[in-house]
């Protein structure tokens, strides 16, 4: 008798496709990202039933309708504190936290600085426009200021976020930036937050065509691209430039734009290592108003990455000793306490 093979077949992008339809603006940056999240979770080989998405509000936040995964649309700015509940009493499922620059930076800011602290492991993909998109256009904590909105007309006057000195500042244990037009750089930079033991934290360069199209065209567009962007690949020396003739090198602790074609060796050049505490300080950092004359290029990829233990094995170690140490617990016992008292 020949034997059955009952291995499941191979999941494809399709599968992770749900039958609702897409809702955002044509042109949105968002479409993007969707399709390459749908490309690379097949190859992940996590079953679908384990993964979950969970969302705050915003345009980013209709995603859990349009994975064909467990997932959950939930409160403004509260994905995070949803997720890191859910993380904590089932460790085995791969979590992904979708937010927006409102969302995650703005009423969510305080949960999101504490996850990062804890370090759940989780994956955090906060899509950056610099707008409040579903609101119809109001300034964010990331848009630059003088600003003009609908919130702002005579413009901001508040000192815009820079997201991953933010998560740095957090002690984030994974932070990285790419963008939805640039797809290979997006899934590979999404299988490298899902590898990552502990929370990964990507800055996603999103356009909102709508309320603030072109904000980041200078770093997707061909012919300033080359010029304006810096892509991060461990141990390898910073180089940019349509012809990889410009590096970066470190004067002191003052990064400096280099020209490779004056007899400069590649061998001066900054050295990109993922581990480097110190150094990440200074990449985070690296923001420069592309405006401005002699203006450094924007990086893009994975600036550290370290090792933490993650806050749900270290609860459920510590649930694990407290019980064989004293036994069950006895939770009406826990909620009287030590200290007791009696009103006349």
């Amino acid at each position: 008798m020949s034997e059955t093979n009952t291995a499941a077949p191979a999941l494809t992008s399709k599968d992770f496709a749900t039958d609702q339809e897409v809702r955002w603006c044509p042109g949105c940056g968002d479409y993007s990202i969707l399709a390459q999240v749908q490309k690379i979770m097949p190859g992940l080989g996590i079953p679908r039933e384990n993964i979950v998405i969970i969302s705050g509000i915003g345009c980013s936040s209709r995603f859990p309708y349009y994975l064909n995964t467990y997932g959950m649309h939930s409160i403004h700015g509260r994905a995070t504190a949803i997720a890191s509940g859910l993380k904590a009493t089932r460790p085995e499922l791969s979590v992904w936290i979708v937010t927006g620059d409102g969302d995650g930076l703005s009423i969510g800011g305080n949960h999101m600085i504490h996850l990062l602290r804890r370090n759940f492991d989780v994956n955090i993909m906060l899509f950056n426009n610099q707008i409040y998109g579903l609101t119809k256009g109001q300034y964010s904590p990331t848009s630059e200021t003088s600003k003009i909105t609908k919130s702002t007309p005579y413009g901001s006057i508040d000192h815009p976020f820079n997201p991953l000195a933010l998560a740095r500042g957090a002690d984030a244990t994974f932070i990285a930036r790419t963008m939805d037009r640039d797809p290979k750089h997006l899934q590979h930079m999404l299988i490298r937050c899902n590898q990552h033991k502990g929370a990964s934290f990507l800055e996603i360069y999103q356009n909102c065509n709508i309320f603030n199209d072109g904000a980041f065209e200078i770093f997707t567009e061909k012919t300033s691209k080359p010029v304006e962007t810096l892509f991060l690949e461990h141990g390898k020396p910073l180089v940019f430039g349509a012809q990889q003739n410009k590096g970066i090198r470190l004067e002191g602790f003052t990064p400096t734009v280099v020209d490779l074609d004056n007899g400069i060796s590649r061998d001066e050049l900054w050295i990109h290592d993922e581990h480097d505490f110190y150094k990440a300080q200074i990449l985070v950092r690296m923001f420069d108003d592309p405006q401005l004359e002699n203006h450094l290029p924007r990086p893009f990829g994975v600036f550290y990455e370290t090792e933490r233990p993650c806050y749900e094995d270290m609860l459920s170690l510590q649930i694990d000793e407290v019980i064989a140490s004293r036994g069950k617990g006895d939770l009406d016992k826990l909620l009287r306490g030590n200290e007791t008292w009696t009103i006349a």
